[in-house]
């Protein structure tokens, strides 16, 4: 039940003030410092913020204020600010997660990096915690399994999905491997610019190239063999867009030496590892199964709600 005592324009108050915080932050203590949330950290904060979202759910009756958060006219507002500024993100170059020097000095701008600009990532926490507050308000009344099983499925396949991807983010690893035809490399080099030593040791065996009649490269590739500090040896080839997965990490084509073309030497390979990854996609799914419920349900209440369904049903 929605609370009268606040109307639609308070909703945009409070994301306006939010978004106002925001700058505020942006200017006095600079960008979101994800690094700041590795693991166990990040682990930390997402219960810490489950919990909130269990207070705030349980002294909804007491303030009036909480009550308001979980309902419509709050979440309207809160998803126009969202859409705007992603309209922003997706308008303008974005170049990572650090920004310049200064947010409105020369160099990089905080609208070149969306991803830590303390208005977009309010905003977006905001609207996580009205999508807690109305899955823990549906559950409460559930009644149908037709009605209520889509509808949970679709927003806590949402609320799993938009936490897990931002607080994953800060233990996402992206290397680089420079490797040379006949000589093992074990080697890396990290978005810091930092030399770190993988788990893995990687030779290239030979460099792939088959081009267009003029010359240009239409698919390039790494023949490699990978040995894990095990002793384990896996020979495989690695493509653009199609990685290899070894103990947790997946192993990308990246570049090569552009200058010597089929006759390169080296390949540059990409590592990456995501261990929230899962989860993200966890709630992908669950996005996906709410909306075959939603189709399925849909179509029968649709069918029986027809002025023949009666008639019909004598003949089933």
């Amino acid at each position: 039940m929605e609370d009268k005592g606040y109307m639609l324009r308070d909703g945009f108050l409070i994301g306006g003030g939010l978004i106002i915080v925001g700058l505020v932050l942006e200017l006095s203590v600079g960008p979101v410092d994800w690094d700041v949330f590795r693991w166990p950290v990040n682990g930390i904060v997402l219960a810490g913020f489950l919990t909130m979202i269990a207070i705030i759910f349980l002294l909804r009756k007491r303030v009036p204020v909480f009550q308001f958060i979980g309902t419509n006219k709050a979440a309207i507002p809160a998803l126009i600010y969202a859409v705007s500024l992603t309209v922003i993100m997706g308008l303008t170059r974005q170049e990572g997660l650090t920004p310049g020097p200064s947010p409105m000095g020369e160099g990089s701008l905080w609208i070149n990096h969306m991803l830590s600009f303390w208005p977009f990532v309010l905003i977006y926490v905001y609207i996580a915690l009205i999508l807690g507050l109305i899955i823990l308000r549906r559950v409460l009344h559930f009644t149908s399994l037709r009605r209520d099983i889509p509808f949970l499925l679709n927003h806590l396949g949402l609320f799993l999905a938009m936490t897990t991807a931002t607080l994953g983010n800060a233990d996402m690893q992206r290397l680089k491997v420079i490797v040379v035809k006949g000589q093992p490399e074990w080697r890396a080099m990290n978005d810091q610019r930092q030399i770190v030593e993988m788990a893995v040791t990687i030779e290239l065996k030979e460099f792939i190239m088959e081009t267009y009649d003029d010359g240009s490269p239409r698919r390039f590739a790494s023949d490699i063999e990978i040995q894990t500090k095990t002793g384990k040896k896996l020979r495989t080839t690695v493509e653009v867009n199609k990685p290899v997965k070894v103990g947790g990490w997946k192993i990308y084509q990246y570049s090569y030496d552009t200058q010597m073309g089929a006759m390169s030497q080296i390949s540059i390979l990409e590592l990456v590892r995501d261990p929230w990854l899962p989860l993200v996609y966890t709630g992908i799914y669950m996005m996906l199964a709410g909306a075959v419920c939603m189709f399925l349900f849909g179509g029968k209440k649709r069918i029986s709600q027809s002025p023949n369904s009666q008639s019909i049903s004598k003949y089933l």
